[in-house]
């Protein structure tokens, strides 16, 4: 299982990146567009339609790589007083939870696909993008996370019946403050170290 979770870290980061470079265009469109505004009185036009595609299906695409790096926002301000047998059984039933919601959004995802696709529909922009290009791409990004969490599901369940209940925290339990200190810790030390080699 360990080499699955591996796999699905490699695919989360590569979501990741594609989803911060679909905003990070979309960001790029807006300004150029409010540009053309403001000094050329024109626009692109639709560039707030491609905004909104591009922070949908980017969502949709970093959602799994914030669930393995536990980056989700929790309030925990009871949770962390609990024993840990009852986090994790917590942390299952939240994992479950919030796997569960994400796979009936994107069953009823699947039939506004499927009647974008039997109608042709398009975007009521100057673009007239079909609609069925980014509810795939948006399909694609939730089914992602819907398979990243059932593997880290049984990834953890595994972990519990082996007896690794430390394991098992590390890979759905909130991240201490310990563990926040330590990754920043870690970054400042990787960029002094980039730093004194450039």
């Amino acid at each position: 299982m360990e080499g699955v979770m591996a796999g699905v870290r490699r695919f989360t980061r590569w979501g990741l990146w594609f989803g911060g470079a679909l905003v990070l265009v979309a960001a790029i469109i807006i300004g150029i567009d409010v540009v053309m505004r403001k000094f050329f009185t024109a626009s692109i036009g639709g560039a707030d339609e491609l905004a909104g595609y591009s922070l949908a299906i980017g969502t949709a695409w970093g959602l799994g790589a914030a669930l393995v790096d536990r980056a989700h926002i929790r309030i925990d301000s009871l949770y962390v007083l609990f024993p840990r047998k009852l986090r994790l059984t917590l942390d299952v039933a939240a994992l479950v939870l919030f796997v569960t919601f994400f796979g009936i959004m994107g069953w009823y995802g699947l039939g506004v696909l499927e009647q974008s696709w039997t109608s042709g529909s398009r975007s009521q922009s100057a673009l007239e993008i079909p609609t069925v290009i980014p509810q795939l791409l948006w399909m694609l990004g939730l089914l992602g996370f819907v398979i990243v969490g059932v593997l880290l599901l049984l990834y953890a369940l595994q972990l519990g019946l082996r007896g690794d209940l430390g394991g098992m925290g590390r890979a759905i339990g909130t991240r201490s403050a310990e563990e926040e200190v330590e990754d920043e810790i870690r970054d400042i030390e990787s960029r002094r170290d980039g730093g004194a080699r450039g």
